[in-house]
């Protein structure tokens, strides 16, 4: 009768096992020592070989040459628990016997010596299905058995075991086993049954495992049951329903080129070739995943489970994109994963999901969003301002034809403020307030219209009410609290050097920009109105274009900042 790869090659001995380094090397030595515990908890996921290691472990402490940690294989101990027929190793199913009555049973079991063994092992699967009663019934067996016992207990979920179980046992956890040690087992067990299986092949039934030895060679049975003696990468993809990379790489192609149309051309290409939906999105969520480890770590990368091929590939599209890109879809794809687990249109919720990765791809990050906005318009003719809710006391801001109205006050604290003379003594050097006209050699003026000239308008607003003297290689600014942030930034630094050529080190301090004078101005310029400001703010090109792009914003206040 024919037998599975999965228990044909099942290891016999410690060095058989793939991977669990730690786990072997422990019970080796604890077996070499005569330090062998009565209680042990192996836990893992599913097909990493906790059953099995228990069963080499019952050989090793049963065999007749014993305990030895390299047993026979020969004698009627170790065929028999290889067959499994010998009355002294007991494997229990815990998901079929997980009640008080089948533990009182054990329990009593526990006590009769083994019938021609050194030992009586209790191997117990899916340890974490015992209820909470069978489990008190069997603590104080497990806390002091016999010394003829060792109790192995074998859990997918080892947090599900009760703490007082635990604190009486050893436990060891099991590993997933790594890609390429699952590839090599692959490969030779390949050549030991004359199959022939290119690298890409068992790459795909390797992934397909997830690090379960077990899964893996399960899936190498069906693709040899189905391809024969010859294993082909496209076929083992079709039988396993894997998509494979050139499927994949439309979707990120369409990204690339920003193509919607393309996006559902793939899915309907899915639906009519009768994809499971569900399954390619989670394919595309670990192809992200892939992409966004390999743009980060390198195509060098162990953390992506492909062949080196694959990984050249993936490295060359990931080239394509930024890490935030990446990062994106990948969470988008996970997102549109779980909702086809609950969608009663899973071809809708698909198309949908990746649409919207294309308009995500559109995206641009704040700062260039902010810095697009504060920059200079282009020279067309501006849109008449969309309509917003002003104030009761005003209507909807006219269309600017004439100077701006900065322009124009500026001009008028021209002509109706005279500068005022310097002083002597200590005072000589002391830098003009901001509300006296700016002279040609002023370097307030030059700077100001400088920043005027590059369009940076926040910085020309913040110069005009500061402060600022050049003293040899220092650039003096006093100005308010408010317009610290500009001062303080790189961006001030850069004007300033292209402005006056050469560096300059900048220092701020706060102050008043424009301190009370003792002797009262010849004519002070005339109040500003609350009327007359809100219409010279709602005026300024920035606030017209903030508008624009925000049409259904709402400007409840206008404050002016100069007052006080």
């Amino acid at each position: 009768m024919y037998q599975v790869i999965a228990r044909k090659y099942r290891p016999q001995s410690f060095k058989d096992v793939v991977n669990q380094e730690h786990v072997k090397t422990t019970l080796e030595n604890a077996i070499a020592q005569k330090r062998i515990a009565h209680g042990y908890i192996f836990s893992g996921q599913r097909g990493t070989g906790k059953t099995t290691v228990a069963r080499i472990l019952a050989r090793c402490l049963n065999c007749i040459q014993g305990p030895t940690s390299t047993p026979c294989g020969e004698c009627a101990s170790c065929k028999e628990i290889t067959s499994g027929g010998t009355v002294d190793v007991i494997e229990i199913d815990a998901a079929s016997n997980r009640g008080i009555n089948e533990m009182r049973e054990l329990r009593e079991n526990v006590r009769y010596q083994p019938a021609r063994d050194r030992y009586k092992v209790f191997i117990i699967d899916e340890a974490h299905q015992i209820t909470s009663e069978a489990f008190n019934a069997l603590l104080k067996t497990i806390e002091e058995p016999p010394e003829w016992v060792v109790f192995v207990l074998c859990t997918t979920e080892a947090h599900k075991i009760p703490a007082t179980i635990a604190s009486r046992c050893q436990h060891f956890s099991f590993r997933s086993v790594d890609f390429e040690d699952l590839v090599a087992r692959m490969a030779w067990i390949c050549t030991q049954e004359g199959i022939e299986a290119d690298a890409e092949a068992l790459a795909v039934l390797a992934a397909a495992g997830e690090g379960s030895v077990r899964d893996s060679l399960s899936a190498l049975d069906q693709a040899i049951a189905c391809c024969g003696s010859k294993l082909d990468a496209a076929e083992v993809r079709a039988l396993l329903g894997a998509f494979s990379l050139e499927s994949l790489e439309k979707v990120t192609q369409a990204l690339v080129e920003s193509d919607s149309r393309r996006m559902l051309e793939v899915v309907d290409e899915l639906e009519r070739n009768g994809h499971n939906l569900q399954h390619f999105s989670r394919e595309l969520a670990r192809y992200f995943r892939n992409l966004l480890v390999i743009r980060i770590s390198g195509a060098a990368s162990r953390l992506v489970a492909a062949s080196a091929q694959q990984r050249e590939k993936l490295a060359e599209i990931a080239a394509g994109f930024s890490e935030e890109d990446l990062t994106r879809y990948l969470q988008l794809s996970l997102d549109l994963f779980r909702d086809l687990q609950f969608s009663l249109q899973p071809r809708f919720h698909l198309e949908i999901g990746l649409v919207r990765l294309v308009q995500a791809g559109r995206l641009l990050p704040i700062e260039q969003a902010l810095a697009q906005l504060g920059g200079v318009r282009p020279a067309t003719e501006p849109r008449p301002a969309q309509p917003a809710a002003a104030p009761a006391a005003s209507s909807a801001p006219p269309q600017r034809t004439g100077p701006s109205p900065f322009d124009l006050d500026r001009a008028k604290k021209a002509t109706s403020r005279p500068p005022e003379p310097q002083s002597s003594g200590a005072n000589a050097l002391a830098p003009e307030p901001a509300s006296a006209p700016m002279t040609a050699g002023d370097p307030r003026e030059r700077l100001h219209g400088y920043l005027h000239e590059k369009g940076l308008t926040h910085l020309a607003d913040a110069v005009e009410n500061a402060r600022i003297t050049v003293t040899g290689s220092d650039l003096q600014v006093v100005s308010a609290k408010s317009y610290a942030l500009y001062f303080r930034d790189r961006g001030f630094e850069e004007a300033v050097r292209e402005c006056f050529g050469r560096p300059l080190r900048v220092r701020f301090e706060i102050g008043d920009a424009a301190p009370a004078s003792t002797a009262a101005p010849a004519s002070a310029p005339p109040a500003v109105t609350e009327d007359q400001a809100t219409s010279r703010a709602l005026s300024h090109p920035e606030v017209q274009r903030f508008r624009e792009v925000f049409p259904a914003g709402e400007i409840r206040k206008v404050r002016n900042l100069k007052e006080p």
